[in-house]
């Protein structure tokens, strides 16, 4: 039976309606100072994501993969080299390595929390590994203390994939403060999302923010004097306002995420054929995505989207089984965990504004189908 009232997956609608009159302000400010790439605004927003993580600096930049990428290059990671990363990732995870000239090497997950299982770590380095990209997925810190202890033995440094954890904490601290650097993306679905595209490079090191900074300016030190090869990867004025405005209610935001997360936690608790998100002891998650896994995904999100349920599906193929690194030669069953992860996982309507009634309809329709 057709549900009266249909559950978006993401409404963003709801979050941007009640700040449009000062989004607008914002944007009249921007032009006005004509500050459209990098600039004030930007200056503004990076002081302000870098207090919010407990960082020393923080680089805005074009979007996502640019943080992920950028920082690579910073960290020197070019041709040959190695870096460790998951397949249970959106791609640009390891497109990042792959445009740095550099190989991304797999390992598989722990099947609980979906991030980096640390007990692999050791058997993927060898003398050409020269970083580890541990993804805080789906609003989840990767188990920090091993990975941290793995690296600092064999001397790499740690770029965090923190494009799904604005805000996630791991034993008190905040998502891309624990290594060399964190990489933010603030495409619109977001916790923290931008009106179009945006990025960030969190980091402690003031001689990496810098050269993150000159690279996303074509290589300049200064207007038209190269020092490096570099990049367009500014962010700009327009986003910076934006997600100034947006940054103070993060907190909420991601506060009010947990509480839904709890109450589809609570409703589908003990479903036969259903599992729900583990909360990691260690971890405070920040619920970007409200991930379950049940066995025939695809046939309960057909069902579920008749009932007028919106679902969705994050990812329905690794990283290593995709044509594009069909090169590296992995198979199938090369990542067992995470592929059968691939093929469970779906993704329910989480947002901050999302409603108890609205949840209490999705667990009793999920319930029904299960």
């Amino acid at each position: 039976m057709q549900s009266k009232t249909k559950v978006p997956f993401l409404d963003l609608r709801a979050a941007h309606d009640p700040i449009r009159a000062e989004l607008l302000a914002a944007f009249g400010e921007v032009i006005d100072q004509n500050a459209f790439a990098g600039g004030p605004f930007v200056q503004k927003f990076e002081t302000e994501f870098a207090s919010f993580c407990n960082a020393k600096h923080a680089i805005g930049v074009a979007n996502g993969t640019d943080a992920l990428w950028l920082a690579l290059l910073a960290l020197g990671v070019g041709p040959g080299d190695e870096v460790i990363t998951v397949p249970h990732t959106f791609m640009a995870t390891a497109e990042a390595i792959s445009y740095c000239g550099a190989k991304p090497v797999f390992i598989d997950i722990d099947e609980r929390s979906y991030t980096m299982d640390p007990a692999l770590i050791e058997k993927a380095i060898t003398p050409r590994t020269k970083a580890i990209i541990p993804v805080h997925l789906y609003g989840q810190i990767a188990d920090m203390d091993p990975i941290m202890a793995i690296a600092c033995k064999h001397g790499l440094p740690i770029v965090e994939d923190s494009c799904q954890a604005h805000g996630a904490e791991y034993k008190g601290k905040r998502a891309g403060s624990f290594s060399m650097a964190g990489a933010f993306s603030f495409y619109p679905g977001k916790n923290l999302g931008a009106l179009g595209e945006a990025g960030a490079v969190v980091t402690h090191d003031a001689v990496l923010a810098e050269k993150i900074k000159v690279l996303r300016e074509h290589g300049q030190e200064r207007r038209y004097f190269h020092s490096m090869i570099g990049w367009n990867g500014r962010m700009d004025g327009m986003q910076a306002a934006a997600l100034s405005i947006k940054l103070r209610t993060l907190d909420a935001g991601n506060a009010a995420r947990r509480k839904n997360a709890a109450l589809y936690s609570q409703l589908l608790a003990n479903t036969p054929g259903v599992i729900i998100p583990y909360v990691a002891p260690h971890g405070t998650p920040v619920f970007h995505l409200y991930v379950i896994r049940v066995k025939d995904r695809d046939t309960l999100l057909a069902k579920l989207g008749e009932r007028g349920i919106a679902c969705g599906i994050h990812y329905p193929r690794p990283v290593h089984l995709q044509k594009a690194y069909a090169a590296l030669g992995h198979g199938p069953g090369s990542f067992p965990i995470s592929e059968r992860c691939a093929a469970e996982c779906l993704s329910l309507p989480m947002f901050p504004e999302l409603t108890s009634a609205q949840i209490e309809q999705v667990a009793t329709e999920l319930k029904a189908l299960v």
